[in-house]
């Protein structure tokens, strides 16, 4: 542990120095490949030559290539013949309305387990007794794919969980994890979720701190407990699992596990038998949970009153920063108020350049600012040139400088760029509802209506969470007149719902129609003149009269409100919209 700690201290005291090392190390064992001689670096590994040649670049930028390495390419394109592309991580990131093939490489699995080695260390500094008992981490894996030049195209966390790495890890329930790794690698979600909370709660006094991946994950488990506690008491009291559990690996994993204990099963029956009995359930179920772990920061704040409302409060730790391109950094104040949160970057992970968000429209790449050199209050998007053969990647996480430790820059996260709407790994920007709202709107021309305007939210006061969109509708673009429900008859109002679920990415309608971690969507027409009202609202609230724009996304409770109470007819998406498999997307045709 102190080794873990020191090495903290060691990196985040000599920041710049292991940045320029860190560079030197991706441009050597990179120098060959095609893309670095077409920026004109001819072999150089010096951080001048590299900033005055290297363009910032994005996903649109790197398509070409990307698409050659998964067609079966496998020259020196953007990684080196020795470090070899190894497989893609699906980003929930966006391009084109398909998700992101990053690339990474075999060694990079070392550095994000790295970072993970170093999280009990910095917890153990804040909460006593961890190790004297479990953790209960609620962690999925996804189908994969292979590209057509054979490549492996999954999840970043399904790759680690599929790695030697994971599979070798000495199941020990009552002092490392609850959850055996045959669950963890079921792909069947039920299946998963069912075995994972049999064993939690078969080692109920043992869990210590209760997680998943981000916070909606661990309230989708929640909700599947509400649906399914009766089963599973009566699965405890028998101590024979219920025949909906099919796979044998999991069936072994969990027959290690399960006893009959009827005074268990009493007690889950007792505790869950109402409704008003929900509130606190995580610690009255496992009673000596310290924390929560899981994300909470970004989109995923929303759900906070609710994890407070089913842990009677416990904390919520928000452990690591990172993503498909790389793993970033970690939370050294773990146990600070989740509004709090900042992340210290460790500098060995990647090569990290930062936009300053106040620059020039056309902003260039001599614009970005050093890891060392950034500015405590402003705001940067975040660049990243990785082992892997990214260089000067546009991440498109905009972050806040709150401080330093050491030498180390912290940094909260404030948004995604452009991103106004996520319950999941969803992520839907302005562009992207606008033409879902155009095209849905198509289908109300043939009844002499239009949308006269519109905002959304996402709705998380149930799960599964789902997309509202507000239209104010007008009667024929002459009228000019009112909205409302009898402009249209509802079954065209309920299939333009279903038109702008179609019209929307590949990884909205996958958690729509695969994964059902985001409801139908719904829309809500609203009374004419809802929306000038809500400038009125903004304006008299501080809002510049010349420069308002009506917002694509509200999230003020105020203003929900507002919307709310002038809804005159609400409508829900009748069916799932096609939801086509990865291997059919044109980012890997």
């Amino acid at each position: 542990m102190e080794k873990k700690l020191q090495f903290i201290e060691e990196m985040s005291t000599n920041v710049d120095a292991a940045q320029e090392r860190v560079l030197e190390e991706i441009l050597i064992r990179n120098a060959e490949t095609e893309y670095l001689a077409k920026c004109g670096l001819a072999g150089a590994s010096d951080r001048a030559t590299f900033r005055a040649k290297v363009p910032m670049v994005t996903y649109e930028d790197l398509q070409p290539y990307i698409r050659r390495i998964a067609s079966g390419d496998r020259s020196p394109i953007l990684s080196g013949s020795r470090h070899p592309i190894s497989e893609f991580l699906v980003s929930s990131g966006t391009s084109g309305g398909e998700p992101k093939l990053i690339l990474t490489v075999k060694d990079e699995l070392d550095r994000r387990l790295l970072l993970h080695s170093l999280v009990m260390p910095v917890m153990n500094k804040y909460v006593s007794g961890l190790d004297e008992g479990s953790g209960l981490y609620f962690h999925f894996v996804k189908s994969e794919t292979k590209t057509p030049g054979g490549l492996p195209a999954r999840t970043v966390l399904t790759s680690l969980f599929k790695s030697d790495h994971f599979k070798n890890i000495p199941y020990d329930p009552c002092r490392s994890y609850t959850s055996p790794p045959a669950a963890v690698l079921c792909e069947d979600e039920f299946q998963s979720t069912y075995a994972q909370l049999m064993c939690g709660l078969c080692h109920r006094h043992s869990v210590r701190r209760v997680g998943a991946a981000f916070a909606y994950g661990l309230l989708r488990v929640i909700r599947f407990f509400q649906l399914n506690w009766r089963q599973l008491a009566a699965d405890i009291e028998a101590g024979t699992l219920t025949h909906g559990v099919t796979d044998p690996s999991v069936r072994e994993a969990v027959a290690g596990v399960l006893r009959p204990d009827l005074e268990l099963a009493q007690f889950i029956r007792t505790g869950c038998s109402k409704d008003e009995c929900w509130g606190g359930i995580i610690t009255r179920i496992w009673p000596n949970t310290k924390y929560l772990d899981v994300i909470a920061t970004g989109s995923m704040a929303q759900y906070i009153p609710t994890l407070n409302y089913y842990s009677s409060g416990l904390p919520i730790v928000s452990t690591i920063y990172g993503s498909s391109e790389c793993y970033f950094g970690l939370n050294l104040q773990p146990m600070c108020d989740p509004s709090e949160v900042s992340y210290t970057i460790m500098p060995n992970m990647a090569y990290f350049e930062f936009l300053p968000m106040d620059a020039k429209d056309d902003a260039t790449a001599c614009q970005l600012v050093e890891l060392a050199d950034v500015e405590v209050g402003r705001e940067y998007e975040l660049t990243v040139t990785t082992y892997g053969g990214l260089n000067r990647y546009l991440v498109g996480d905009v972050l806040r400088v709150t401080g330093f430790h050491n030498a180390a820059p912290q940094f909260r996260f404030v948004r995604r760029k452009n991103v106004v709407l996520s319950i999941d790994a969803d992520k839907t920007d302005e562009a992207e509802l606008q033409r879902a709202v155009e095209r849905a709107s198509t289908l109300l021309v043939p009844h002499g209506a239009a949308v006269l305007d519109y905002s959304s939210q996402a709705c998380t006061t149930s799960i599964p969470g789902h997309y509202v969109i507000y239209w104010e509708l007008v009667e024929g673009a002459q009228s000019g007149g009112g909205g409302g429900a009898t402009a249209v008859e509802s079954d065209v109002l309920d299939r333009c719902c279903l038109e702008m679920e179609e019209a929307l990415n590949s990884v909205y309608r996958e958690g729509r129609v695969t994964v059902g971690s985001i409801g139908p969507l719904e829309i809500r027409v609203v009374e004419a003149g809802t929306f000038e009202e809500l400038a009125d609202y903004a304006v008299s609230h501080g809002a510049s009269v010349g420069q308002y724009k009506v917002p694509r996304c509200v999230t003020a409770p105020a203003m929900i409100q507002l919307l709310d109470s002038r809804v005159v007819s609400s409508h829900l998406s009748p069916a799932l919209p096609n939801w086509g498999h990865l291997g059919s997307g044109s980012d890997i045709s």
